[in-house]
């Protein structure tokens, strides 16, 4: 599996031909196909983990559509293509958000994130989808100073909650099902599992809320109704939430860690302020290399747009397919490699580590 880059903060740029913004589906399927041309690549996203818009809203849902696979989830898909990039050792810098991007006098682009990494890349393909996914939040005033100590936005981790009074705040399947998985995991599991929302009904498919009223009706999950007004957190550590409940009241809600899990909303951040021309918020390529109007800057997925655009992950698969040929013809135009088949190829085989027998 690709290497898992964590917030160090690099003292210098690192070098790579490609740098990819994006971990979805289309970010790593570039991966493969700079990978076939022998460039390396860099990839860096805003979430914790890879797979994107599938792996975070359609992680246990259906996906009907890709070539020669009737049906597979969102994680399903997001775990194939991490097998399939693996030979190439490309590293994933998750939990980053690029904010600047810089030409240089030599022409490469130098890419900063929010945590400090760096990387001077030779072409940077841009496959941000619809924007960086960042999580809806709770806004409550002095709350994210506990972030990811007793706030988390994603999972932290069985040993992170074992033993807590958890609350998740949320009304749809992701949050309904890990209220399931918590409260009826082996143990050592949460000393207890609330679920809080500001209404007593729920978003979730019929299957999740029978099974999660009936743990409620159990006992072994405790369903809260209200907002959450504050919070306590002598010395430093969340121990209660402040709900203001439907009649009027506020009452207080014991709570060691707490799991916000609205959903997320897509932002498209700061590729707005990188002088690329743009169109309804989406970044203007051509079909031939899906080049953007900067040259070196490729777009790929549905954050672009062009004449006849389809907003499919097999486009974006071709996409990325083509801007990658284009970027090895530009970053090395004295390398020239020949269209070549996976079957066939034994330089392909060797990239791979594939012995075709």
């Amino acid at each position: 599996m690709p290497s898992q880059i964590g917030p160090e903060h690099a003292v210098s740029p690192v070098e790579t031909d490609v740098a990819i913004i994006g971990a979805g589906p289309v970010g790593l399927f570039a991966v493969f196909e700079l990978g076939l041309l022998e460039l390396s690549a860099h990839v860096v996203d805003a979430l914790p983990r890879a797979g994107g818009q599938p792996a975070e809203l359609y992680a246990d849902k259906p996906i009907y559509d890709i070539p020669g696979t009737p049906v597979c989830t969102g994680q399903q898909l997001t775990d194939g293509l991490l097998q399939q990039i693996a030979p190439f050792k490309v590293p994933l810098h998750l939990g980053h958000r690029v904010d600047t991007l810089q030409r240089q006098p030599d022409g490469r682009f130098l890419l900063a994130t929010h945590k400090g990494l760096q990387l001077l890349a030779k072409a940077v393909f841009i496959a941000a989808g619809v924007g960086a996914f960042e999580p809806r939040r709770l806004k409550l005033e002095g709350l994210d100073a506990l972030e990811d100590q007793d706030l988390f936005h994603h999972y932290p981790g069985d040993e992170a909650l074992s033993d807590q009074q958890v609350v998740i705040v949320g009304s749809e399947d992701s949050a309904l099902e890990r209220a399931i998985e918590l409260a009826t995991m082996p143990q050592p599991r949460p000393r207890s599992v609330t679920l809080l929302h500001r209404r007593d009904s729920v978003q979730a498919a019929p299957a999740t809320t029978e099974r999660f009223r009936a743990l409620c009706a159990e006992g072994r999950i405790h369903f809260a109704i209200g907002q959450a007004q504050g919070f306590d957190a002598p010395d430093g550590r969340l121990t209660a939430l402040h709900i203001l409940g439907p009649d009027g009241n506020t009452y207080y809600l014991a709570a060691d860690k707490l799991l916000v899990m609205q959903g997320f909303s897509p932002k498209l951040g700061p590729v707005a302020s990188w002088h690329l021309a743009m169109e309804r918020k989406q970044l203007v390529v051509d079909t031939e290399k899906f080049q953007t109007s900067t040259p070196g800057i490729f777009a790929v997925g549905d954050v672009n747009t062009y004449p006849g655009k389809k907003k499919l992950l097999l486009s974006g698969f071709h996409e990325a397919t083509l801007a990658a040929y284009a970027a090895q013809t530009l970053i090395a135009p004295e390398r020239e490699i020949p269209l070549q088949y996976t079957t066939s190829s034994s330089r392909v085989h060797r990239l791979l580590g594939v012995d075709p027998q």
